[in-house]
C-alpha cells in the first residue's frame, strides 16, 4: 500500500488530519517535530509524497533533494511569497485568495505548482485556517489521485515579509472597518492577539463583530510584563 507522510502543527492541521486521511487510499503518517522528519525517519516510510500544511521550521534540503515535498501556500504565488500570508492579505484588503499546492524547493515558495483553489478570507483567521485545513485534502486527494506534474511559475514575485509580534499593536491611524480587519486578522490560537497598550496595561482584542459602523469585542486585559512592554 502507499504510504504519505503530513507533517503538520496548529490544532486545525490535527483536527482535520484525524478526520480526513481516513477516507483517503494508502497508509498516512503524522509528523508534528522536526526531530522526527529525518531522512532516516523517511527512508523507513517510503512516502510518495509528504504534504506540508503547515510546518514552522526549514525543511532540510536533503529531505527536499530524496523527497517529493508538497507545501501549502495561501496566496497565488508567485504573489505573495513569504511569511504571515493571511494577514498581509487582509492588510492589502483582499477578501479571497487562492492555496496553493506547490512543490518545494531551497528557495521559500519558489516552487513550480500543483495545484491553486480558491479560498475565501472572511471571518477571523482561525475560521480562515479552519477552511484551509479541510480544502487542503481535498487538493492532496486530487494530487495522489492525479499525479499531476508541476508546473513553473509565471510572473514577477512579490514577497511578503513574516510579521511580528509587536505589530500587532492597533494602529492609530485607521478606520473602523480596517481596526476589525485587524483585530480578526490574529484571532486564532497561537497566534498574537491584536493589543493596544494602556499604562501599565495590555488591553487583548479577539471575537470582533462589526456591524457597518462599529465594532464590538471580547477584551482581556493582562499586567504587562517586562517582555509584554517592548
Amino acid at each position: 500500500m502507499t504510504s504519505y507522510v503530513i507533517a503538520t502543527v496548529k490544532p486545525w492541521n490535527l483536527d482535520a488530519f484525524t478526520r480526513r486521511t481516513p477516507a483517503l487510499p494508502g497508509t498516512w503518517h503524522l509528523v508534528e517535530q522536526p526531530d522526527n522528519l529525518t531522512v532516516t525517519s523517511l527512508n523507513s516510510l517510503a512516502p510518495r509524497f509528504v504534504f506540508f500544511p503547515h510546518w514552522s521550521w526549514r525543511v532540510p534540503a536533503d529531505i527536499l533533494e530524496r523527497f517529493e515535498c508538497v507545501c501549502f501556500h495561501m496566496t497565488d504565488v508567485p504573489y505573495g511569497r513569504g511569511g504571515t500570508p493571511l494577514q498581509n492579505l487582509i492588510l492589502r484588503g483582499h477578501e479571497a485568495t487562492v492555496l496553493t499546492a506547490l512543490r518545494m524547493c531551497d528557495e521559500l515558495d519558489a516552487g513550480p505548482v500543483y495545484l491553486k483553489r480558491p479560498l475565501s478570507l472572511a471571518g477571523c483567521a482561525e475560521d480562515i485556517f479552519r477552511r484551509a485545513a479541510d480544502l487542503v485534502y481535498d487538493m492532496i486527494g486530487e494530487i495522489i489521485d492525479r499525479q499531476p506534474v508541476p508546473t513553473p511559475q509565471i510572473g514577477e514575485p512579490v514577497i511578503f515579509r513574516r510579521r511580528t509580534p509587536e505589530e500587532s499593536e492597533l494602529p492609530t491611524n485607521a478606520t473602523v472597518k480596517s481596526l476589525y480587519d485587524f483585530i480578526r486578522m490574529l484571532d486564532a490560537p497561537t497566534y498574537p492577539k491584536a493589543f493596544l497598550r494602556s499604562g501599565n496595561f495590555r488591553l487583548e482584542f479577539d471575537h470582533a463583530r462589526f456591524d457597518g459602523t462599529s465594532i464590538e469585542a471580547r477584551v482581556t486585559v493582562r499586567v504587562m510584563t517586562e517582555t509584554t512592554k517592548s
